[in-house]
This record gives structure tokens, sequence and C-alpha cells, in this order.
């Protein structure tokens, strides 16, 4: 696994927010993504940057209720530029989680929930501050001016789905301890930085997240961590997340 040598491909890379103005309500979407930039022959910037503007709402901590006017049935959606967003989905009495982040497309309202044959529920935490872009009608009908950039940011949101598949996979893995270990490399591809000590997942996660994500128990994931730790896999940071060290596992059975 290259951590990071991805960014570039699924827009996560790019300004920090706190570049911006904390008060900023409008940027343009070549300025949040950086990296959409770079899909577009330089004689082309120009007029894109002057008609991508797109609202930027942030949205704090805690339980979030995503509101019907953010998204509409000609919108693109909402593209996650900073923060880390829990989305469950809630099937009887069991729960599965999705991590969603900088680059992700979302379109809340576009799920079945109550009037499905099975129904469930989905709700949504935000871990860490999210800044949300909106890309509205307005903005949809200016994009598809530029083929490139639709085809990177539907590029992105199948990543998304690829990233769902990946952890339905490692859901299977027999042992809790390889889940966690794989989820944890697969968060570090994501938001992971190399520093001296291993690779840093700085993510304060819950044991019972952890558990809804890899389709365990959180007594179960609790005993694997301690495991993981024993063994000199992983290690816990002093402000939440953990350090991951060596090399990625190979040998999964």
């Amino acid at each position: 696994m290259r951590l990071s040598t991805r960014l570039g491909t699924n827009l996560r890379g790019g300004v920090s927010t706190d570049r911006r103005r904390e008060d900023e309500t409008e940027v343009c979407l070549l300025d949040a993504f950086p990296r959409l930039a770079g899909e577009l022959a330089p004689d082309e910037l120009d007029q894109a940057r002057g008609e991508l503007t797109v609202r930027i709402e942030r949205v704090p901590r805690g339980r979030w209720a995503p509101p019907p006017q953010w998204h509409r049935r000609d919108d693109l959606g909402l593209f996650v530029v900073d923060g880390l967003l829990a989305r469950d989905v809630v099937v009887g009495d069991t729960t599965a989680t999705e991590l969603i982040g900088r680059g992700d497309l979302l379109r809340p309202a576009d799920h079945e929930g109550e009037q499905a044959p099975i129904p469930f529920g989905v709700s949504w935490t935000v871990l860490e501050p999210l800044s949300i872009a909106i890309l509205d009608a307005d903005v949809t009908r200016a994009i598809c001016r530029w083929p490139p950039l639709v085809v990177a940011i539907m590029g992105a949101s199948v990543r998304r789905a690829f990233g769902l598949a990946h952890l339905l996979a490692l859901s299977h893995l027999r042992r809790v301890d390889a889940r966690l270990l794989v989820m944890l490399w697969h968060l570090a591809d994501r938001w992971g930085t190399v520093q001296a000590e291993g690779v840093v997942v700085p993510l304060r996660l819950t044991h019972e997240m952890l558990g809804h994500a890899v389709g365990a128990q959180r007594p179960s994931v609790t005993t694997a961590l301690n495991q993981l730790e024993a063994a000199g896999r992983i290690s816990r940071r002093p402000g939440g997340g953990w350090v991951l060290h060596g090399a990625p596992p190979t040998d999964l059975a």
C-alpha cells in the first residue's frame, strides 16, 4: 500500500480550511479542490474560476440531520471539503458504519429508508467539524460545461463505492484482529501520515464504532485491539487515534 499516492486522483488533496477565513461562505470549487484545476486546460481555468463558485456550509461535531434544502433533485449533491462524518445504516438491531471525509460526494436523500422492502434507517454523526460544498443546480450546470470535471467528480463517487466494497470484504475475515488491522490500514491510506514512530491515524473512534465498521461486537473489538497492541502492530496515541507499526498485513489467513 502506497500511502497518500492516490490522494491526487480521488480529490482528497488540497488546501486545508485554516487557509480560508472562518466566516467565508463562498469559495471557488477549484480552490477547495486544487487537483480539479489540473483537469482543465490553462485557457479554461479563468472562465471556470469565474463560474464555479460554491457555497460552503460548516457543521459542528455531534449528531446531524442533513437539511433537505442542501440537496435537491437537480443538484449534484454535497461535496465534503474537510472533516469526518460517520454514516450509520441500521437494519433491525444491526448497525453498519461508513466513514466519510474529504473528496466524498453525498446525496443524503437518495435512499428508500422506511419505504424499502426491508426498511432501514440512516443516521449521521459529525466526528470532526465538516466543511461541505453545496453543488446546487447552478453549480451542476456550470460543472457540466467541463466534462473532465464531471469525470473527476464521478470518479471520486465511484471510489467511495469501492471503499464500501472493501469494508464489506474485510468484514468477512474470520479473525476480528485481522479485520481491525486491515481497517486501520484502510483508514491510514485515506487519512494517515507517515511519521518517525510509524503511520499515524489521527481518528478518534470508539470501540463500538470500529465494531460497526468491521462487523464485530464491542467486547471483541477491545480484545482484538489489545492483542494487536501486545503484538506491536499498533499503539494508542495519547490524544486519540492510533499508530501503525511495520508494513500492511499480507497474510490474512
